[in-house]
């Protein structure tokens, strides 16, 4: 099953081709580019757009502009190609890529989304339950690495790759393709736009 499967959510924004169990193309660049990079992947993958099987979009948390973005995108793609899609949560493809770390994004306004006792939440990193020893990755771990690495946790370097939400990691959680207007983004709290409003 050939999947186009991309994450707008955070700050580096993912894509990536992927063919089964074989990432054929992978890209790493901004939401903003998101469109140039799964042009930029077909290319390299060799691959046409009609012969595109689904696509795995991440639904965050993270960036409301970036998930909506992203979402915008996969429906647009969705509908020109007559595609299903599937939703992937940007902490679960986090954790795929790092096996038995914590996933830890940055959520702006001194908060990070995270995944606690399975469940997603979004929290003050003072207030993440850490388990000294254990691994704690992601753009949330990265800002606040002195925050979690006094209370034990252990944070891989900046430059780490499982600090990064790698699509390749959304095609392979990705299931129950259906339609891409089905795919609900995950928001954790209220967008800014709707907060200012009320």
């Amino acid at each position: 099953m050939l999947i186009l499967a991309f994450d707008t959510a955070t700050d580096v924004a993912t894509s990536a081709l992927v063919d089964g169990d074989e990432v054929l193309a992978e890209r790493r660049s901004r939401a903003q580019t998101l469109l140039e990079d799964v042009d930029a992947l077909l290319r390299q993958g060799g691959a046409h757009p009609s012969s595109l099987n689904g696509l795995a979009v991440g639904v965050g948390p993270g960036s409301f502009t970036g998930v909506r973005i992203g979402l915008a995108v996969a429906r647009g793609l969705a509908l020109s190609l007559d595609l299903r899609g599937a939703g992937v949560s940007t902490l679960d493809a986090i954790a795929e890529g790092a096996p038995g770390a914590t996933p830890v994004v940055d959520a702006r306004r001194r908060e990070v989304f995270a995944t606690v006792a399975g469940e997603h939440v979004v929290l003050p990193p003072a207030e993440l339950p850490v388990e000294a020893g254990s691994l704690y990755v992601g753009s949330g771990a990265v800002r606040y690495r002195a925050v979690l690495e006094e209370r034990g946790a252990i944070v891989p370097p900046d430059d780490d790759e499982r600090h990064i939400p790698h699509a390749r990691f959304h095609a392979r959680l990705a299931r129950d393709f259906g339609p891409i207007e089905s795919i609900e983004p995950l928001y954790l709290r209220v967008p800014d736009a709707e907060r200012n409003i009320a």
